[in-house]
């Protein structure tokens, strides 16, 4: 049988264990290793591949394995940034990509085969354009269909569909009208359902809510000044997880409207710091545990100096733990499975644009030195495991299937330069050794911009770059 045969059905025997409730590690584990429960939501696509961070709880952790050993490698410029690309149940692939030329939001209809998207994509639908960060996060419903709010302030689930012509095409429903919730002027940065099936928001200026089965919205304001810059996360508890820049919030569904359970503030320094696009946390909220999946929450703090890993409990949001990590500073969700939990560093990193309403960078530049940590929660509280120098140039992400955390490589001086190129590495969790490496072709032109990849079930690796998708695999 054909490798990549091989390789379709082991994933597809991971996830009916995963469906059937029965996954909770890979068969590779042993004493030590690195694993946990994952958690489906039932109104998602696939695990590992509906969400930019694998799953409603923002894990960044797939139970599917990566590409192997001297993986072939394919560039595909599209001219435009792609941070979100996500696979349905179908086998094919969907991009949420953000044109250079006017920055429009385009959804991608990729085939995922393995000889890649050659050709160009199957189908592309723009919509109406937001912010910089309004639009990038979006997901895979259980219908295969991408939900994402466009510009203006529209909740859309965009399906694809083949004619009697056998070509592919695009099309966007309105669910829901959110501007009489959302103010002009701004736009929806997180998207995720809950388990009974609402559909909550997160906006830039601070609106939470959520859209129930009937259409109806509700929503509540965070209190003035508080901003949302990264996506929200949901768990099996009814919980739903939001980082404004100034605290870490935990809400739910509550007789029909959002109720906040609590609020725990967080150091969130002086200033914004470099490597970042925004004053606070860089971090999406991740939900992880190792008995439901779900007992505790993680962010990076934005403290002046070295920030710190904080844990809380979910349900109460006691806080059980706050770790240093030299990491500089975050912009990336970390990584947790069990009781692990991965951080990567975007200090320094030299995007070429932020939000408006950023503020400025203290200092205004910096070298990326880059880094990577693991943190054990344990009974005696977090306790680091050990730090590496890895320089990691998008979001990481954790494959329960291989035993490899995976991720985009920057190569050059910690001052970086435009002569900079990339390679695509597997970390050793246990360690935080690369493994092995392989080089990518072209330049800064691919740069990933610590955007998030996806792994497919067909054991390749998807990259969004600055320009299009880098494929390895």
């Amino acid at each position: 049988m054909p490798s990549v045969a091989r390789r379709v059905l082991a994933h597809a025997a991971v996830l009916a264990l995963v469906s059937a409730g029965a996954w909770s590690g890979p068969a590779w584990a042993e004493q030590g290793a690195v694993t946990g429960p994952l958690v489906t939501n039932p109104f998602l696509g696939p695990l590992g591949t509906a969400t930019m961070h694998g799953d409603a709880g923002s894990s960044d952790v797939t139970p599917l394995a990566g590409p192997a050993v001297g993986a072939a490698v394919t560039v595909y410029p599209l001219g435009a940034a792609c941070p979100t690309l996500l696979e349905g149940a179908d086998g094919l692939v969907v991009g949420l990509c953000t044109a250079i030329a006017g920055r429009t939001p385009t959804v991608f209809l990729f085939d995922s085969g393995a000889s890649g998207p050659v050709g160009g994509a199957l189908a592309a639908l723009p919509l109406a354009k937001g912010s910089l960060l309004g639009g990038v996060y979006a997901y895979l419903d259980n219908e295969d269909r991408l939900v994402v709010v466009d510009g203006g302030r529209q909740l859309l689930r965009v399906a694809h569909v083949r004619g009697d012509d056998g070509a592919w095409r695009l099309a966007a429903t309105v669910q829901a009208d959110l501007s009489g919730s959302i103010p002009q002027g701004d736009n929806v940065t997180g998207l995720v359902p809950d388990w009974q099936g609402n559909v909550w928001f997160a906006t830039g200026g601070g609106v939470v809510g959520f859209v129930a089965g009937d259409g109806r919205v509700r929503s509540v304001g965070l209190p003035s000044g508080e901003m949302v810059a990264n996506s929200i996360s949901s768990a099996p508890n009814g919980g739903v997880a939001v980082a404004s820049t100034h605290a870490l919030y935990e809400l739910t569904a509550n007789d029909g409207e959002p109720e906040i359970l609590w609020r725990s503030a967080y150091d969130r320094g002086s200033a914004r710091k470099p490597g970042q696009l925004s004053w606070g946390t860089g971090s999406t909220p991740t939900y992880f545990g190792p008995v439901r999946g779900d007992e505790y929450l993680a962010i990076v703090d934005n403290a002046d100096g070295q920030v710190r890993l904080v844990v809380a409990r979910s349900g109460s949001g006691e806080q059980v733990c706050s770790v240093p990590v030299p990491v500089g500073g975050s912009e990336n969700s970390p990584i947790a499975v069990g009781s692990s939990i991965f951080v990567a560093s975007t200090y320094g990193y030299p995007y070429p644009a932020v939000p408006e309403d950023a503020g400025p960078a203290v200092p205004a530049g910096a070298p990326f030195p880059g880094g990577l940590s693991r943190v054990d929660l344990t009974a005696d509280g977090c306790v680091p495991v050990w730090d590496s120098r890895v320089r990691s140039a998008a979001v990481p992400r954790l494959s329960l299937a291989d035993g490899g955390i995976h991720t985009l490589r920057r190569i050059g001086p910690d001052a970086t330069t435009p002569l900079d190129g990339f390679d695509y590495v597997v970390i050793d969790p246990q360690t935080g050794a690369v493994r092995n490496a392989t080089p990518l072709p072209g330049t800064v032109a691919e740069d990933p911009l610590q955007m998030a990849a996806l792994i497919t079930r067909g054991g390749a690796l998807w990259q969004g770059t600055i320009t299009g998708i880098v494929r390895v695999g």
